[in-house]
């Protein structure tokens, strides 16, 4: 099955999401928010998982509070939800297409990394697929005012390697994050779930 097909089209910046995108990540934070949602009472579905990607940890506690009618502290949540992904997240793994894709792009254009996560938790999943260091630009929610699907991430990604939205590619695996590309006027690539 092929992930993404890489643009004919040559760019100046591009921008890569992490979980899901360049780290096959997602089944690890799938069964975080479980575990995290169970301890709290609430059963989360891997279908209600999934249509929460790319949005930032604190909403999607806010979203389960609304859905369920409980009232879970945001923050703590979250951070406690961090805390079993990170005890689990040396099953991560790469996405080759991706990866590879990123090194060769690399060559000739600047790269950074925007995502909904917390900026440790998505360096360690960096380091863990073997990206340590090679992202110059990281964007993570808690550095901007508004998360996916509003384009700041990506804009202060673009604004940090100094290259206009218009000259941008955004690779992302969510549709809260094609969302935010296109609200940021960039051009997207969807990379399907391996």
């Amino acid at each position: 099955m092929t992930i993404f097909t890489p643009p004919e089209k040559l760019y100046k910046g591009y921008i890569f999401d992490c979980d899901g995108t360049l780290a096959n990540s997602m089944p690890v934070h799938y069964a975080a928010w479980r575990q995290t949602a169970e301890e709290n009472g609430v059963a989360m579905s891997e279908e209600l998982f999934y249509s929460l990607g790319g949005v930032p940890t604190t909403r999607i506690v806010e979203i389960l509070n609304e859905k369920f009618g409980t009232n879970m502290d945001p923050e703590q949540v979250g951070k406690r939800k961090e805390e079993v992904y990170v005890q689990n997240m040396d099953e991560t793994k790469p996405i080759e297409e991706v990866t590879a894709f990123a090194r060769k792009v690399a060559t000739f254009a600047k790269v950074s990394v925007a995502s909904g996560g917390y900026l440790p938790v998505v360096e360690k999943t960096l380091e863990v697929i073997g990206f340590k260091d090679f992202f110059p630009i990281i964007v993570t929610t808690e550095q901007v005012t508004r998360g996916k699907p509003f384009p700041d991430v990506f804009l202060e990604a673009a604004k940090r390697m100094g290259v206009p939205p218009n000259e941008c590619l955004v690779l992302e695996d969510s549709p809260a994050g094609i969302e935010a590309a296109k609200a940021a006027g960039m051009d997207y690539s969807f990379v399907a779930k391996p």
